[in-house]
């Protein structure tokens, strides 16, 4: 994409104009998240124009579904649920009453990011820039003359404006409309978006800036958006206010609330957290605030801060799926290790937010555990979330689900649903999958890292000049990458494959021949003067893993999950026998074979279940009596062949039971 030159003076019609920052040369094309040339970051992420996804891997079968039934899905329902008439009305085309949560708006923005991805990278279709190009309009018409805009305070509550920052959202709601212009001038898609993000934004600069309101919000995003915002339009006013909201948080301005201080990561100053605290979803969203504002301004506190809560969270509070939050009053964090499967809030969010965050951590760094943390919520936390049809969706991601399960409501979880009166998950499911590739891998002086496989092909400018690879995996099914270098350079430079955490063994071969290529802080480096048509294949051994938690995680004590690759696998009832009862079986480690108790098997018979894994396992008989003195002895029935699924396919062939974490027989 060339770069483009962006004013940011349009305003509503009839309204006073509001005299915003003078236009900017567009730093480029860029995904998501885009280090500033002075930022200290260790690497730098593809243009969206660069990584490619095709729809015979998993990840681009993932956004083909996106693109084609999860988008339209959201659309859809922006128009049936009223948040688009929300709109309409706070631009004086409509007397309609206000329709769903105060927050509303930002379903809108995140769909729009998401639109603005999947058009910058397709031809899309004409219904949805038909969508973006009627919404920038319509917000643009709805935008007041200072700039302010928000549906709800517009209509319900105008003199509420900037009075309650511990629920209004309405700095949450801005972030997403700034995140959804930054996709749509990095695209191309929709530059006027651009102009309205901006108004608003200037607006924040001048109510809370340096010598303004000390404010902060409830619920954090407005950190991260503003540092993408700066580092699209070179604006250091939004970085500054960015860097201002993370040092006021920690002072108790939000009170204390329902849940107390720490439900907001409002008890205690950023750079001295030590834990991950509070509502999941807006603890991972001041974590990739951190790290945005960190790299842009050298902060190494805020770095340090960034992965010692990291650390917290991946070490003591997260699911073996990757999903975070664990309990339901307050969609928040637990205690350390309060991780009860069953009970697993998990919100769909959160999931994403980890990506995200984890994301920003990587290019940080350079550190492979933050792309293996990234690969296992994609695959298992985030992936759940949507139906195979792409039109259902979870809010909460249970790891087990009882038989008899009794709970109601939108977030029981017993089954997907179409849309929730809290919509959040589905547009944010929507801006993730069409940016996916642009998480692909990443570019240095030196090289080209890949940090998820997946069949596609990327691009970069290396050692002075352009360089291609193409990717040909059936990965995660399969651990074999065949990758080939199909332009280069004619100087050395260095292509980096990671070697995920889960694996212990593997190959490398280079135009068939063997390599010794021992990984370095997780990744294979292979520097040489690349001819085109060179092929490199890793081959990274996937054998059944039984996989245990901490002692301290009573839920699951005496319990196993089954992986195999980046999958965590389930249990569920749909394939027990019948008047088998899920709750009654009991893994068999015995069976068949001591040294091989799993096995993982390629199954056609299964529609969308590529690999299941096959497990030997007991019917347990423990008696009627819900206590019993002493120590209760279940006796062994019957053996019992059991097969498990992805998690992530759970719930799609039908409703019932399912559990991650399945008990171990006993043995004499």
């Amino acid at each position: 994409m060339t770069e483009q030159k962006l004013s940011g003076t349009s305003a509503a019609p009839g309204a006073r104009a509001m005299q915003v920052s003078a236009p900017f040369e567009l730093r480029g094309s860029a995904g998501p998240v885009a280090p500033g040339p002075g930022a200290v970051a260790a690497l730098w992420p593809l243009n969206p124009d660069q990584a490619r996804l095709d729809t015979g891997g998993l990840l681009g079968r993932w956004q083909r579904r996106n693109a084609e039934d999860t988008l339209p899905h959201c659309v859809d329902n922006l128009h049936h649920a009223g948040n688009i008439g929300n709109l309409q009305a706070a631009a004086g085309e409509s007397d309609a009453a206000f329709a769903g949560m105060w927050f509303a708006d930002s379903d809108v923005h995140k769909t729009l990011e998401a639109a603005a991805w999947e058009l910058g990278t397709s031809s899309g279709d004409d219904a949805l820039r038909s969508f973006v190009e009627d919404t920038v309009a319509l917000l643009a018409r709805a935008q007041q003359a200072d700039g302010y805009l928000n549906s709800y305070f517009t209509l319900v509550a105008p003199d509420d404006r900037w009075r309650k920052p511990d629920w209004s959202h309405e700095l949450y709601c801005a972030g997403h409309l700034f995140q959804a212009a930054v996709a749509a001038a990095r695209t191309g898609v929709s530059p006027a978006l651009l102009a309205v993000a901006r108004r608003f934004a200037d607006l924040l600069v001048e109510r809370f800036g340096s010598d303004g309101v000390e404010e902060v919000c409830g619920h954090p995003e407005i950190e991260t958006a503003l540092a993408e915002l700066y580092r699209l339009t070179g604006h250091r006013p939004y970085l500054d206010l960015a860097r201002r909201f993370l040092d006021l948080r920690g002072r108790g301005l939000l009170g204390h609330g329902r849940f107390g201080p720490a439900y907001y990561q409002d008890h205690v100053p950023v750079r001295e957290a030590r834990e991950v605290t509070g509502h999941a979803v807006r603890q991972l969203y001041l974590l990739a605030g951190m790290v945005d504002v960190g790299v842009e301004t050298g902060d190494h506190m805020l770095l340090d801060a960034a992965e010692r809560l990291w650390e917290d969270a991946v070490h003591r509070r997260s699911y073996v799926t990757g999903a975070h939050g664990s309990r339901h009053r307050d969609e928040a964090y637990g205690d350390p290790y309060e991780l009860p499967p069953d009970r697993a809030y998990a919100e769909t969010c959160a999931a994403i937010a980890s990506v995200q965050a984890n994301w920003r951590l990587l290019l940080a760094t350079g550190r492979a555990r933050y792309a293996d943390e990234m690969e296992r919520a994609l695959y298992n936390a985030v992936a759940a979330a949507v139906s195979s049809d792409g039109r259902h969706f979870f809010y909460s991601n249970p790891l087990q689900l009882r038989t008899g399960h009794t709970g109601s409501g939108e977030e029981a979880a017993s089954r997907r649903l179409p849309w929730y009166s809290c919509a959040c998950c589905p547009p944010n499911i929507a801006r993730l999958m069409a940016s996916l590739h642009g998480y692909l891998a990443t570019a240095h002086d030196d090289g080209l890292q890949i940090h998820l496989y997946a069949a596609g092909s990327v691009n970069a400018e290396v050692a002075g000049g352009a360089v291609q690879v193409d990717m040909r995996t059936e990965y995660p099914w399969q651990g074999r990458v065949e990758l080939t270098v199909t332009s280069g350079t004619t100087a050395p430079w260095t292509l980096a494959l990671r070697v995920p955490a889960w694996c212990d063994a593997y190959t490398v071969r280079i135009d068939g021949g063997p390599v010794m290529a021992p990984a370095r802080d997780g990744y294979i480096r292979l520097t040489r003067a690349w001819a085109p048509g060179t092929t490199v294949v890793l081959d990274l051994e996937m054998p059944v893993r039984q996989v245990t938690a901490h002692p301290r995680v009573d839920a699951v004590r005496g319990c196993v999950a089954l992986a195999r690759g980046p999958l965590v696998y389930c249990l569920e009832q749909a394939d027990l026998p019948p008047g088998t009862l899920l709750e009654d079986v009991r893994l068999d480690l015995t069976v068949p074979a001591a040294a091989a108790p799993a096995t993982a098997d390629h199954r056609e018979d299964l529609a969308d279940i590529p690999v299941v894994i096959n497990v030997g396992g007991l019917v347990a008989q423990g008696g009627d009596s819900l206590y019993a003195t002493g120590i209760r002895r279940e006796r062994p029935g019957a053996p019992l062949a059991l097969t498990a699924v992805p998690y992530f396919l759970w719930g799609n062939r039908s409703e019932g039971p399912m559990r991650v974490w399945i008990p171990v027989a006993a043995t004499e």
